[in-house]
Parts: C-alpha cells; structure tokens; sequence
C-alpha cells in the first residue's frame, strides 16, 4: 500500500524539519508539511492554517490514505476542521493520529516504507515512544508488543514454530543510530516472524533507537514464526555489512 503523511506544526521550519527527517528513512513515502499561518504577506507566522493543511491533505490524498500528525492543540483542532469539510468516501482513507510529532513521523514513515496498511501506520505512530535509559524501556516493550501484530512470542509460541537467533557486532562509527534502525524495522515489517533486537521489537524503530548501541556493542536477536531464519539472516547480514556505513 501508499500511505502519505501529513505534518501539521505551528511553526513552518519545525513541520519542514520533520518532513526532512522523516524522509531520510523512508525515502519512498510521500511528506508534506502543513506548518504555520498565513498573515497575507511575507513569511508564514507561528500558528496553524486551515488553509496550508487542507492543501497538503489534498496532495497527500494521491495515494491509499493520509495519517495526519499534529504538534499542539490548536494543530488537532485545525485538522479536525479540514477533516469535516472532506466527502464521507474521502474521509474514510484519512487518520489523525494520537502522537508525538517527531517520533509519531519518524515511525509512521518508516512503517509506511515497508508497506504497511492506514492502521498499521497509525499504531506505528501511536506507539513511538523514546526512552533516556536503556532499563526504562521494559513497559514500552510490553506496551508495542501488546499492540496488534506485535504478540510478545510465548514458550508456546516458539515451541509451535521455527525459532531461530543470531549475535553480532556493530562495525559503523554511529551504530544503531537513526537510519540503520529504520533499515531493519522496514525489513522486518512484511516477515512472518516475532522478532527481538536486544529484547525489543524489532520492528519498532523508536525501540531499535532506544537502544542506545554504538560501534563495538552486540546486537543479539531472536525470532520465532515461519521466517525467523530470514528475519535472523536479515539482521545479521545488515550488520555485517556496517549498513553500508564506514567502520
């Protein structure tokens, strides 16, 4: 599927700033920033704009559906404006997600790369979460994996079907930053396997990011389901090659 997505900022640089971002890592997914309010003249002034979203709505609607990602409350209010003005058939494809701005994006647009449905993007940004410390992230995880499609794998669950596991070092300079985090989340994405990096979703980007992991540090992953040795050969391989970084 194409799912696009649609930033809503009360400032036009943060709502460019987003689209930027969120672009690098997942380069296949239509973006278009709505940010500030027109004043007639001149550059855009902090604030939203019915007009500036309802127009990047409508050129984001050219696919399979529209998430629509907002900073502050006013933002919310105005796309629930447009919203309202929309055909009932036309309304349907569109979804203004509960998230943060920056994550929520990052997510969505990189669940949206790998082909994702509109709900699936919407609970990829719903459930984008970013965690200081690596031991603040066992709620998250049991909230993502609790979501639909990402079950926590059971005893039972492994002993039904394949499992599979694999331990390698990272060889880049930066890691498991942002955009090896995206290639392996978009990778996992379409595999029939429960997958753990480290003990988090790996097919989370926010969760892959969380980590933390740097240049010398293992990344150990285990999977269940029919594809759990190509979810493992996936990682691995990705790895193995420093995600075409230099090391």
């Amino acid at each position: 599927m194409s799912i696009n997505l649609v930033i809503v900022s009360h400032s036009e640089k943060i709502a460019e700033g987003v689209v930027e971002l969120a672009a690098q890592m997942a380069p296949d997914v239509l973006l278009v920033a709505a940010g500030g309010a027109d004043d007639g003249a001149g550059p855009a002034r902090i604030g939203t704009s019915f007009e500036r979203v309802q127009a990047a709505l409508a050129r984001a609607s050219a696919g399979d559906g529209v998430v629509i990602l907002t900073d502050l409350g006013s933002a919310v209010m105005t796309a629930e404006m447009v919203l309202e003005f929309l055909e009932p058939e036309a309304r349907e494809s569109v979804r203004l997600a509960q998230a943060a701005l920056v994550e929520g994006a990052v997510a969505a647009a990189v669940q949206a790369q790998g082909g994702a449905s509109l709900e699936e993007v919407v609970q990829a940004a719903e459930r984008a979460v970013v965690s200081i410390r690596p031991e603040e992230l066992e709620p998250f995880v049991s909230h993502a994996a609790a979501a639909p499609g990402r079950a926590v794998p059971t005893d039972a669950d492994r002993a039904a079907g394949p499992t599979a596991s694999g331990s390698w070092t990272l060889p880049n300079q930066m890691g498991l930053h942002a955009r090896p985090a995206a290639t392996l989340a978009t990778g996992l994405t379409d595999l029939d396997a429960e997958v753990t990096v480290n003990g988090v979703d790996g097919k989370s980007v926010m969760l892959l990011m969380s980590l933390g992991l740097g240049q010398g540090r293992t990344v150990t992953v285990e999977a269940s389901g029919p594809d759990a040795q190509t979810a493992v050969d996936f990682v691995g391989q990705a790895v193995e090659s420093g995600f075409g970084e230099p090391a």
